[in-house]
Parts: C-alpha cells; sequence; structure tokens
C-alpha cells in the first residue's frame, strides 16, 4: 500500500463511523453536498471529510454538552437544596435501626448509628460538591494570574515563581499534599488549602505559556504603541484569548480534586467525623466492608457517578472550544 493510501485510509474510516450514526437522509445530502477540503479541489469519491460530516459531529457535540451541563446542573442543585431533598434528619441518630441493609424505608440503608445513609449521601453533595469548586476557582485564578505575570513581565519574577512551581511539581502531588495537611491538622479548610498549594503551578505553566506566544502578536504591539497600560493590556487581550486551555484544565481538574479531597477525608485528614462528607462517610464505614457494604459503597457511588459526569462534561468542553469545531458554521 503507499503512503498516499495509508493516509486515506484512517480518514475513511472516521467518516464512515459518523455516517454510520446519520439516517438514510442524511447520508444521501452528504453525497450531494460532499466538497473536499484537500487542495481546494471538488469532488465526490467520499475518500476525504466533507463538510457536511464536520457540520455533524460539531451538532453531535453540541448535543453532548448539554447533556452533560444539565447532568452537572442538577449535582449542583441536589447540594444547593440538600437540606431539603433529605428524607430523613443525616444527623439523627436511631441505634434501634442501626445497619440495616437497604430496603423501601431506607433505600441505601443505615449505618452504625442508625442514620439514613440516602440522608447523609444526598447531605454530602454540598461538602463534597462545593469544596471541590472553591479548590479548583482558587487553584485556577491564582495559577492564572501568577502565569500571565510571570509571562509578560520575566524577570525575577518569572525565574522566583517557576522555581518555587519546579519545587512543588518535585514531589508527588498527593503525597505532598498529605504533608501540608498533617501540619495544618484535620478539616475541610486545611485539606483545601494543602491541594491548593501543590495544584497551582500547573495552571502558571498554562497560562504562562500562552502569554509568551501571545505578547508577540501584532496586536499586543498595536495596544503598547497606543499608550494601553500592562494591565489593561493582560486583561483586554491577553486574558481573553487564552483563557480556553485554561478552562478546559479547571474542568477536567474536577473530577481530579474531588477524589483527591475525599482521599484526604478518607484518610482523617479532611473532612472530620461526623460531618456528611462522602470521603469521611467511606472512611467511617471501611471496617465493615466485608460485613455491611452499603455503608462504604453508597458514598463511594455517589464519589463515582460525580466524577464520571464532570470528567465527561470536561472532555466535551475541550472537543466544542477545538479550534477545529469553532472554523465550522
Amino acid at each position: 500500500m503507499s503512503v498516499k493510501k495509508m493516509d486515506e485510509v484512517p480518514e475513511k474510516k472516521t467518516e464512515s463511523k459518523i455516517l454510520a450514526k446519520m439516517g438514510k437522509k442524511e447520508q444521501g445530502r452528504c453525497q450531494k453536498e460532499s466538497v473536499v477540503l484537500k487542495n481546494g479541489q471538488r469532488t465526490d469519491n467520499g475518500k476525504h471529510v466533507t463538510v457536511r460530516v464536520q457540520r455533524f459531529r460539531k451538532s453531535h457535540v453540541k448535543q453532548k454538552l448539554i447533556l452533560f451541563s444539565v447532568l452537572a446542573a442538577c449535582l449542583v442543585i441536589l447540594a444547593v437544596f440538600s437540606d431539603h431533598l433529605c428524607p430523613y434528619d443525616p444527623y439523627a441518630q436511631d441505634l434501634s435501626s442501626a445497619l440495616q441493609a437497604p430496603s423501601l424505608q431506607h433505600p441505601m440503608g443505615t449505618d452504625t448509628y442508625g442514620r439514613d445513609m440516602l440522608s447523609r449521601v444526598i447531605s454530602g453533595a454540598r461538602a463534597s460538591i462545593f469544596s471541590t469548586f472553591i479548590l479548583v476557582a482558587v487553584i485556577s485564578i491564582f495559577g492564572t494570574i501568577v502565569g500571565l505575570c510571570c509571562g509578560y513581565y520575566g524577570g525575577i519574577l518569572d525565574s522566583v515563581m517557576m522555581r518555587i512551581s519546579d519545587v512543588c511539581l518535585a514531589f508527588p502531588g498527593l503525597v505532598f499534599a498529605m504533608a501540608i495537611a498533617t501540619i495544618l491538622g484535620g478539616g475541610i479548610q486545611n485539606a483545601i488549602i494543602a491541594l491548593a498549594v501543590v495544584s497551582w503551578p500547573k495552571y502558571s505553566r498554562i497560562a504562562r505559556s500562552q502569554t509568551l506566544a501571545l505578547k508577540e502578536e501584532p496586536y499586543i504591539h498595536a495596544a503598547i504603541l497606543t499608550g494601553d497600560s500592562s494591565a489593561q493590556i493582560l486583561v483586554r487581550h491577553v486574558l481573553p484569548n487564552m483563557i480556553g486551555p485554561v478552562l478546559v484544565t479547571a474542568m477536567l481538574d474536577i473530577g481530579t480534586m474531588m477524589m483527591e479531597l475525599a482521599g484526604l477525608s478518607f484518610l482523617g485528614l479532611g473532612a472530620q467525623i461526623p460531618m456528611a462528607e462522602w470521603g469521611s462517610m467511606m472512611s467511617g464505614g471501611r471496617s465493615m466492608i466485608q460485613t455491611y457494604p452499603w455503608v462504604v459503597l453508597s458514598p463511594g457511588i455517589a464519589i463515582f457517578i460525580s466524577v464520571v459526569i464532570f470528567n465527561l462534561l470536561g472532555d466535551t468542553v475541550r472537543d466544542y472550544l477545538d479550534p477545529k469545531n469553532s472554523r465550522i458554521k
């Protein structure tokens, strides 16, 4: 097989997969409107991705974005109104109902103190999700500001901050966070601080690399000649053009940070018992996982579902902001 034919095989397979998802009418339209994007020549041989197929792909990305955004919004609504959605008081103890298996009365069973697991999982959504949002907001904003300043001004500031980020990245992130959380003591606030200390360098490096590339653009030089201050240039011209990669990274980090916060709480370095938080709930039931597995599985399933939804949302946002899709109308 020639080099040319080898290059065409993946494109043909990709197009055939997308066409398989379309109805017969859509496939007919694709054949009628096929326009090859190679060498500016027009052909109907079906060996290259057509404009119609690319439009279908972008439409599919939009549909996924709407779906996962709705699912993520449902999780946020659950966290906001958790006090009103709990069927029982998540902190009310009833020793006579301790360690009951899942039933119609208690769909997720009860824990050691007879507390309804479903109510505690719903109540724990507030601490788990909101603490994750706060953490991601802190590290993304701080890291972006540091990266903007380092990339634009350079000099001593750039050297010092990048060496600090090198030190933070030299250690395994979760191990470093555990050490910091141990020094600070238990508590969800200290867990957020510990993870923030080790997680911001990623954003600073992304923002710095984008700023270094953008500050050489002609419109930046034009803004300097018109008398705009450095702050105005950063806010009006640099930040809007580099926010895409930062936003995608932040969306993908939500699931990761949620698991790391739950991990610290599981180890006793985050949220403390009896606070309804998914990681601490798993920690409280880890000794009963073989005899009363629902005590651990209930918050574990909640973490799994939340992480999957936010990861899929992050992947879809990345695809939606892909320049290849943004050029298609």
